[in-house]
Order: structure tokens, then C-alpha cells, then sequence
């Protein structure tokens, strides 16, 4: 089990980092995730919904992603309240309050899956969440000390350096854990270090002798293509030179879509950017639709996006494809019952009319004539959907799917994923004339980066 002293601490690369290895020595590895909150999804090919950072592990184990490995998905709509996710199907909306009395049952969703997993592998990696040092949840906890008191595995614990203050967060994380816990303690891994490692000996030892706990590793700082799924990493996609502006809408979600488009140049927009700046607009996805809607025309974002629209190309996908509609209307499943202009760009009207989400994976042929996708006519594209609400457009781009304006220089999708399409990215490489060949596969260069520095054979 790979636990953090915090969130962003890198506990996510390091489990794909672990499954790679364990992977390419011969093993059949699994990765494992009690409770993900996370505004990044996937879609299985079974069509149920799990982070996409299990997906990226799976991955790594050569394995196709499933719904055991996060039996429990939490995905943030704003006011305190998430969408649950279990075993891959949305269930509900909850308050904190009330997901924590929901426990009982889900602590038996996760053994269930957990075991299966035990059954099948011969290693599960386990993921923590956050901190594994919540003393306030101990009594309630899945992701953490909930689920080593199932697993009972060899516990890392993790601490990023790059923050300061990591010996204090390793050996203070250590001390406030439950005694059953501490015992599985069995190495601490210190991540994101920049300088001369020599500089470090002192504080290694002393931490050693204090808490009988060996250090494994230091870890250079790498700069990683993988998208963290706490939306903070936002900030790292800060370029002055973008091509491209996405909106950040205050609960955005799946900026993962757009991983394969920062070599144009990508930066996240909101009230005090010129969208005229730019060479192309992307509306990405959100969690709640009507409400990021409100905050946009709250923030007049709405009358910049009209003013560009037909000079510069606009790009809805999923959530912002329903805002570039005509109008949308909530039959009481999000909010009660709404009708909203739209942006009205599109010819397009989106209903929310039941809970139920589709979930799918899906291969749709270009059928548009839309800016960009032209280029690409008749060619296949992969992608898959999660959203609740469904849209009844003219002029559609993906077969079925999507719509275009007539002019094609503003169009929308619900497509997923697609910009991870060779020909897709291939096509907008020509439009603004700018390489942006596929980023490497950043998991063997970390994983090749993690037995250089942390004591593998150790660790198993």
C-alpha cells in the first residue's frame, strides 16, 4: 500500500510506477483504490465509471481497467456535495454527512472487491487518499486505514519534499496512526527532491532512529505528462504563448481530455483572460452543467465566447457542449425545474430527465464538415461518454453525436478521450501548425526513474 502525508504527495505514480515493475518481472498485478474523490473519470468497456488514475494503472499492469479496482468514486458538484459512485454506476448525491452514514455498506463494497482482486493477482497495489493520517475519520475510514485493517499489506508511506516540512509530515504522519496500522509501516519514500542528496543524510537518520522506520528512497523531482487528479495541478499548465484557452469552470472535470494538446500551448481561462488571444476555444467538461453555466454568464465569460464565435474556432465537450446549445432544461434531476437559454451557438437542446449517466466507450466515423474534424471526414474516432442529460441537436458531426453551427467554426461533442485520436490530433496539429505528436509514455520513464532511486527489492 502506497500512503501519502497528503494529497498530491505522488502516491498515484508511484502505485503505476510499482505496477509497471512488478509487471515486467513476470507478476499479474492488479491496482486497487477503496475511494477515489476525483473529478477525472473513465469509462471501462464495460461501461462503468472509475478515476482515471486506476485506469492509468491498470495500464501499467498490462490489464484492462475495471470497476473493482475503485469500488468507490466520489465526484464533487459544489456545495458540499459529491456524486457517489459504486462499483461503476452513479447512485446518488450526497452531503459528507451523509456519505459517512452510508459506511456501513460500503465498507462491504470494498472488501468484496478488494478480495477479488486478492483472489486473482498475485500483487494488488493499493492507493491511498489524501493523508492516511485523518485522525478524525479513523472511526469512519475506507481509503486508508480502512482498508490496510482489510488488506493488512506493507504500508510506504510518502511525503513530497518539494513542499517543505517533510520529515515533520513523515514522522508526524507515522505517530498519529493507530497502533495496528503503524506496525504495517514498513518503509517511508520521499519524493520530488531537487538538490544534493548528501544534504539530506542528517535528517534521514534522525527520522530513522526516531521512528525504527528505514527511508527506501528519495525521488528526483520529474516533470511528469501525467495530469494529477486534484484540480490544483491546474496551475501547472500555466503558458504565456498558449495557442489554445480552456475554460476553467469552477467544477471542471476530465481536463485529462486535453493532456496531448500542451505542446500548442494550453492555458486554463476565466474572468480576466482575453479569449481573443487565442487561435482556439475549449469548453471542457464539468460536473454540474447548469450551476458552472450560472458562474460563466456570472462572469460575463459568456458575452467573450459570443464575440469570438465564427472567427475563432469553439470547441464544446460534454458539459461544454450542452452550455453551447439553445436551451438546457432540468426536469428536477440536478436542480429542480430550469429552463436556461444557452450560449446559443449551437442548434441544440439538452434535457436532464433521469439520474441514470451513460456510461460508455464508443467509435463513431467523422461525419461533419465541422473546423478541424473536416480534415479527418469519414475517418473513425474512439472516445467515451459520462453525462446525465440528453441533447437533441441538428447538423450532428460523430454520426449520432455531437453538432456543428452552420458556418462549422463552433461545435460540440460528447465524446471524451478524443483528442487522444492520432488523426484527431494529427488534424489540429495542421490547423494551427504546431507538432503535437502524442506525449511519450511517461510510466516507463518513471519507473525506470523509481528503481534508480527507492530500494525495490526491499519493497518486495
Amino acid at each position: 500500500m502506497v500512503a501519502g502525508t497528503s494529497s498530491h504527495v505522488g502516491k498515484s505514480v508511484i502505485v503505476t510506477a510499482l505496477c509497471r515493475i512488478l509487471s515486467k518481472m513476470g507478476y499479474n498485478v492488479a491496482p486497487f483504490k477503496a475511494q477515489n474523490m476525483s473529478l477525472n473519470s473513465f469509462v471501462t468497456k464495460d461501461g462503468k465509471e472509475i478515476a482515471t488514475a486506476q485506469a492509468f494503472q491498470a495500464k501499467a499492469c498490462g490489464i484492462e481497467p475495471n470497476e473493482l479496482m475503485n469500488p468507490i468514486l466520489l465526484k464533487p458538484k459544489g456545495n458540499m456535495v459529491s456524486q457517489l459512485v459504486v462499483l461503476g454506476e452513479a447512485v446518488k448525491d450526497v452531503s459528507a454527512l451523509e456519505y459517512y452514514r452510508e459506511i456501513g455498506w460500503l465498507r462491504e463494497i470494498v472488501e468484496n472487491a478488494y478480495r477479488k482482486l486478492e483472489r486473482e493477482f498475485d500483487y494488488v497495489v493499493i492507493e491511498g487518499a489524501g493523508g492516511i493520517a485523518e485522525i478524525n475519520l479513523y472511526d469512519r475510514d475506507l481509503a486508508n486505514v480502512g482498508v490496510a485493517r482489510i488488506a493488512k499489506p506493507s504500508i510506504l508511506i510518502v511525503g513530497d519534499i518539494d513542499r517543505g516540512g517533510v520529515f515533520a509530515s513523515l514522522y508526524g504522519t507515522y505517530k498519529l496512526l493507530p497502533k495496528d496500522v503503524a506496525s504495517m509501516v514498513k518503509g517511508f519514500v520521499i519524493n520530488k527532491f531537487r538538490g544534493d542528496l548528501r544534504l539530506l543524510k542528517g535528517g534521514i537518520e534522525k527520522l530513522e532512529s526516531l521512528t525504527n522506520v528505514k527511508v527506501l528512497g528519495v525521488i528526483p523531482f520529474v516533470d511528469l505528462t501525467f495530469t494529477p487528479e486534484d484540480s490544483l495541478s491546474l496551475e501547472d499548465w500555466k503558458c504565456e504563448d498558449a495557442r489554445i484557452g480552456i475554460i476553467k469552470f469552477p467544477r471542471i472535470s476530465n481536463w485529462t481530455d486535453f493532456e496531448h494538446l500542451k505542446p500548442a500551448g494550453v492555458r486554463f481561462v476565466w474572468k480576466r483572460d482575453d479569449l481573443s488571444d487565442f487561435d482556439l476555444i475549449i469548453l471542457p467538461g464539468t460536473k454540474n452543467t447548469v450551476l458552472d453555466f450560472r458562474e460563466l454568464k456570472s462572469a460575463r465569460i459568456d458575452e467573450k465566447i459570443k464575440k469570438i464565435a465564427g472567427r475563432i474556432p469553439v470547441i464544446g465537450i460534454c458539459g461544454g457542449y450542452q452550455m453551447l446549445g439553445k436551451e438546457l432544461i432540468d426536469r428536477g434531476v440536478e436542480h429542480g425545474y430550469i429552463r436556461a437559454k444557452g450560449l446559443g451557438l449551437l442548434d441544440a437542446v439538452t434535457v436532464f430527465d433521469e439520474f441514470k449517466k451513460r456510461t460508455v466507450q464508443v467509435v463513431k466515423k467523422v461525419t461533419g464538415d465541422a473546423v478541424i474534424i473536416d480534415r479527418i471526414k469519414g475517418q473513425e474516432v474512439w472516445g467515451y461518454e459520462i453525462h446525465k442529460g440528453k441533447t437533441f441537436a441538428d447538423n450532428p458531426i460523430f454520426e449520432d453525436d455531437g453538432c456543428a453551427s452552420e458556418d462549422g467554426m463552433t461545435w460540440g461533442t460528447y465524446l471524451h478521450g478524443l483528442f487522444s485520436n492520432d488523426n484527431v490530433l494529427k488534424a489540429l496539429s495542421d490547423y494551427l501548425g504546431v507538432k503535437m505528436d502524442k506525449t511519450k509514455d511517461w510510466i516507463d520513464r518513471f519507473a525506470e526513474v523509481f528503481e534508480r532511486n527507492v530500494d525495490v527489492e526491499k519493497i518486495i
